[in-house]
């Protein structure tokens, strides 16, 4: 039990040790700090936070976070409109995009397949990326997912996909081949892709491989 002198004290720090990553000690010491903030700066604090809640929008191209309904970089003109870069979540974009070594589109699955944790396919947004291909021209899909049995699960599901995407009923060619790739294994196995350095996730960019079972 905490002995807090106050209840309002204990309530934020609850609230803020629910953040992840955030222990007790530590969801203390921000409280603390904010308490000792001017109102205007708590206000705008909190303010910031409750405009993100009721106002991000996910790009509905891309499912990236977005202020708008179609992502920048998805709107953008100097971007390789025929590679999708497939990344788990909204965090591994931006890890990408500081590299500076991909100038491609991407597309957020929201997710892995991982049926320990209840997480298939539907869940995910596979077929929504499947849907993109013919209508984009794309030409190469990069699988950019974390290196872990999870992550190859997914991984192999997309190749799936897209291998029968090109197929139609009599197992002739229907659409343009489709190069797909994989990060090369410059990222160590069972590493996230967020918490990669950017030199060593750049290169794993640049040095993909093709997408082999």
């Amino acid at each position: 039990m905490n002995n807090y002198p106050s209840i309002l004290l204990s309530d934020a720090v609850e609230q803020m040790a629910s953040l992840p990553g955030v222990g007790r000690k530590t969801a203390l010491r921000l409280v603390l700090h904010l308490l000792r903030q001017s109102g205007r700066d708590v206000e705008a604090f909190a303010g910031a936070m409750l405009r993100l809640k009721q106002e991000v929008k996910y790009c509905k191209v891309c499912h990236t976070i977005s202020d708008q309904e179609v992502c920048s970089i998805c709107q953008s003109h100097s971007r390789d409109k025929q590679t999708i870069c497939v990344v788990e979540n909204v965090q591994d974009v931006m890890s990408i995009e500081n590299t500076g070594q991909y100038n491609g589109l991407y597309h957020v699955l929201g997710g892995i397949i991982s049926p320990m944790d209840g997480v298939g396919p539907a869940q995910l947004e596979i077929d929504s990326l499947v849907a993109r291909i013919a209508p984009e021209g794309i030409k190469e899909v990069i699988l950019a997912l974390p290196t872990t049995m999870e992550g190859d699960t997914t991984n192999f599901y997309i190749y799936k996909k897209l291998q029968n995407l090109q197929m139609d009923k009599d197992n002739q060619a229907d659409i343009a081949p489709i190069k797909i790739s994989q990060i090369a294994r410059g990222v160590a196995i069972g590493n996230e892709i967020e918490y990669t350095d950017e030199i060593t996730l750049g290169r794993s960019i640049v040095n993909r491989i093709e997408f082999k079972v």
